[in-house]
């Protein structure tokens, strides 16, 4: 079907844009940063090893692909703006239905929780692709993927004290309440960018199901051939980043002997480290005009900080808050670059498609990773091999890929 063209979202304000998609990137994280963050509260409640965190991350990241997959006509009926909303209210109902405790709640929740997290890549890049000026493509796709962070750290400095505080029911009612007021918030721009939608198109189980629409985000990354390289990379980035956070809390509790508030706190920190680095290199990015070679440089940091981080002693609360920043800063930093440099390399009318497919597979390595972390954490009574494994990695792949995108950009 035709989309509506009654209006045209590139004739949107890209302020109202970005304030839109920030705040529901931002809140998604929130919500899905959430569990990590109660994790040894959720998983002792329910008699679960403090490992299984990372069986409730991989869920989450469950969640967050059927929505990558099969969500794009939802996407393209509702409007990238009230599918962000049905994704806000689904993940405050994955958090409503994780305070009934017990693991078969905590499993359906996750995945819950992580749908709703789903339309925050298609739906933001659809609105930022066509209202952001392209000599600050970057920059302002950072500033709304530092949305990604800046939830997790309101989680790490928010959820754990109010746990402490009022117990784990009582941080997830909030959770719950800050979901549903901000999709509320954000109706008023429904006119101005739900306006390139097509209101008939099919959303029944055929039509998500059908071949066609599993099988075309992923072919729309033979639209470029630097898609395919870039999503290697940004796989790899993705592996580091869910397993370093995923375990951050418990890992930190359970090996360093901090508290749950002080872990929390160090969650925060490399959350905000996360925050101010998608700015200030998304900023670099749009100046240096290569930025998958910046990308490049950042996994290798990233990969040499983690492995740090990692083999140093307990050092006490004030060096691990200080390292943990840092680690945060380039573990946590690339999302905006790689999905603005999708955005650039897809042609204007598949940018949403692309974006879905490259970002299912880069999920994959928030999917995967974590559940071989937790089995490993398991089989060896160790949590140092896993992060080194994961460390390393992308070193590997980074270099794999550096040819590539050396010579493509």
């Amino acid at each position: 079907m035709p989309p509506d063209n009654s209006g045209s979202l590139a004739g949107a304000s890209w302020k109202v844009a970005l304030s839109v998609t920030l705040l529901m990137q931002t809140v998604a994280a929130f919500l899905n940063q959430g569990v990590p963050v109660l994790a040894p509260l959720l998983t002792g409640s329910a008699g679960l090893p403090p490992e299984a965190a990372g069986h409730l991350s991989a869920l989450g990241t469950l969640g967050v692909l059927v929505f990558l997959i099969l969500g794009g006509p939802i996407l393209a009926r509702l409007g990238p703006v009230r599918t962000l909303q049905a994704g806000a209210l689904i993940g405050a109902a994955g958090m409503a239905l994780a305070s009934l405790g017990g693991t078969i709640a905590l499993a359906a929740a996750s995945v819950m929780i992580g749908l709703g997290y789903g339309p925050t890549p298609p739906a933001g890049s659809r609105i930022l692709a066509a209202t952001a000026p392209p000599r600050h493509r970057s920059l302002i796709f950072s500033i709304k993927q530092a949305g990604a962070p800046l939830g997790g750290m309101i989680a790490g400095l928010v959820l754990a004290p109010v746990a402490v505080a009022w117990g784990w029911p009582g941080a997830l009612a909030l959770a719950v309440g800050i979901a549903v007021v901000s999709a509320l918030v954000i109706q008023p721009s429904r006119a101005s960018l739900d306006v390139e939608r097509e209101p008939d198109r099919p959303v029944g189980m055929r039509a998500l199901f059908s071949r066609r629409n599993i099988v075309g985000p992923f072919a729309a990354l033979r639209l470029h051939p630097l898609l395919t390289p870039l999503t290697a990379l940004a796989c790899s980035l993705a592996t580091v980043q869910g397993c370093f956070f995923a375990f951050a809390v418990t890992w930190l509790t359970e090996t360093h002997g901090m508290t749950l508030v002080e872990a929390g706190m160090v969650f925060a920190a490399m959350q905000a480290g996360g925050v101010l680095a998608r700015v200030v290199l998304g900023w670099a990015a749009d100046r240096t005009g290569n930025a998958a070679m910046n990308l490049i440089g950042q996994g290798l940091g990233g990969a040499a900080v983690v492995a740090v981080f990692v083999l140093l002693p307990p050092l006490g609360f004030l060096p691990t808050l200080a390292i943990g920043g840092l680690a945060g800063s380039l573990v946590a930093s690339w999302n905006g670059i790689y999905q603005a440099e999708v955005a650039r390399l897809s042609p204007p009318g598949r940018i949403a498609e692309a974006t879905a497919g490259s970002s299912t597979l880069c999920f994959l390595g928030y999917l995967i990773p974590p559940a071989i972390f937790a089995t490993l954490v398991t089989l060896t009574g160790s949590w140092l091999l896993p992060q080194l494994l994961a460390a390393g990695q992308l070193l590997v792949v980074a270099l794999l890929v550096l040819p590539r995108l050396r010579r493509g950009g």
